[in-house]
């Protein structure tokens, strides 16, 4: 629903069971695959709305899948999202994973939760609770500062390639992280990974 230069894509007033907060604004986590973040914002381009759906790993900060969609359907955003993250950081059967959001209708239906796996725990934010999913919500105020205001996107290609460009070849990869220490991800990931060997 529109209204105005606001766009609510988080309907909460549906029918589907939500569950408990298991995060708790515990966003510090010691491995990859221990806990996913996940919300929707909007892109406004000349031919319409864009909805931005993604899915961060909070060990790294690293957004390991996204979407964009001209329709809010969980096969279209939520759905589309997590089997990109799945792809890239693949769950083994031992991966015990808390996957986050808001509890939108997209989280919350049938489709979305059929497809989520016995190793991957559900957690929602409190109703009307944003800290909940600060990080979500943090990763799209930084994407639209540093690029969506700068630009006016007279058609929804020219935003999806702007997006695409601005996630793949700058925030996972060259941007640099204050919840890193002010290091890239990758430049994150190799000093963990020396850490861990050096341990050993």
């Amino acid at each position: 629903m529109i209204y105005g230069f606001f766009i609510a894509t988080g309907n909460s007033s549906h029918r589907y069971p939500v569950v408990e907060n298991y995060l708790n604004q515990n966003f510090q986590v010691k491995s990859s695959k221990e806990v996913w973040v996940s919300d929707i914002t909007y892109i406004r381009t000349g031919q319409g709305w864009l909805y931005l759906t993604t899915v961060i790993d909070l060990y790294d900060r690293k957004v390991i899948g996204w979407s964009l969609s001209e329709t809010m359907k969980a096969q279209d955003t939520s759905i589309a999202a997590l089997k990109m993250a799945r792809l890239h950081r693949p769950l083994q059967d031992h991966d015990s994973l808390i996957f986050h959001s808001d509890r939108g209708i997209q989280y919350a239906c049938t489709e979305f939760t059929s497809i989520v796996g016995k190793n991957i725990t559900r957690s929602m934010s409190g109703k009307g609770n944003c800290y909940d999913n600060a990080v979500a919500g943090s990763f799209f105020k930084t994407l639209k500062t540093e690029l969506i205001y700068q630009n006016k996107y007279e058609t929804r290609d020219h935003a999806k390639n702007s997006v695409f460009e601005y996630i793949e070849t700058f925030y996972n990869t060259q941007r640099r992280h204050s919840a890193l220490g002010n290091l890239t991800i990758k430049e994150y990931q190799n000093l963990m990974s020396n850490l861990s060997k050096n341990v050993a």
